[in-house]
C-alpha cells in the first residue's frame, strides 16, 4: 500500500484560487456530470492507467483527488494507483464534494468533456 498524503479543505480551496493544483474526481462520469469541484478532471479508480497520461500530462504537478465523501474509498485507489505509475505529488482529499459543498464552496455541473474522454 502507498501512502497518500491527507490535504485540508483549506488547501485544496487554496489551490484552486492559485492555481497550483489539478483536482480529479474518482467518482463514475454520470455522477461527475451532475456537479464537481472547480475545474477538476474526472478519472475514475479502473480507468487511470488509461486516462492519467492524456489528463495529466504533467507527472510533477500536484494532484487532488477526492470522491463523494469520507466513507468513499474510490479517490485512494486512483491515488494510489498514480502514485504507482510515476505521478510524484498526489494528495487525497478525504471529505470530497461532501465537505466542500458544507463549507459553502462553488460546485460547477454539467460539463462531461473530462469524462468523455
Amino acid at each position: 500500500m502507498v501512502n497518500i498524503p491527507e490535504i485540508a479543505r483549506e488547501d485544496v480551496a487554496s489551490g484552486v484560487r492559485d492555481g497550483t493544483v489539478v483536482l480529479v474526481e474518482a467518482l463514475p462520469e454520470e455522477v461527475f456530470a451532475t456537479g464537481h469541484l472547480p475545474g477538476a478532471l474526472n478519472i475514475r479508480p479502473r480507468r487511470t492507467e488509461e486516462l492519467a497520461p492524456v489528463l495529466l500530462p504533467d507527472q510533477d504537478a500536484r494532484v487532488v483527488v477526492y470522491c463523494g465523501s469520507d466513507t468513499c474509498d474510490a479517490s485512494l485507489r486512483v491515488a494510489q494507483r498514480l502514485k504507482a505509475i510515476g505521478y510524484g505529488d498526489v494528495h487525497r482529499y478525504v471529505g470530497g464534494k461532501q465537505d466542500w459543498s458544507a463549507a459553502g464552496l462553488p460546485i460547477e455541473g454539467g460539463d462531461t468533456t473530462s469524462a468523455a474522454l
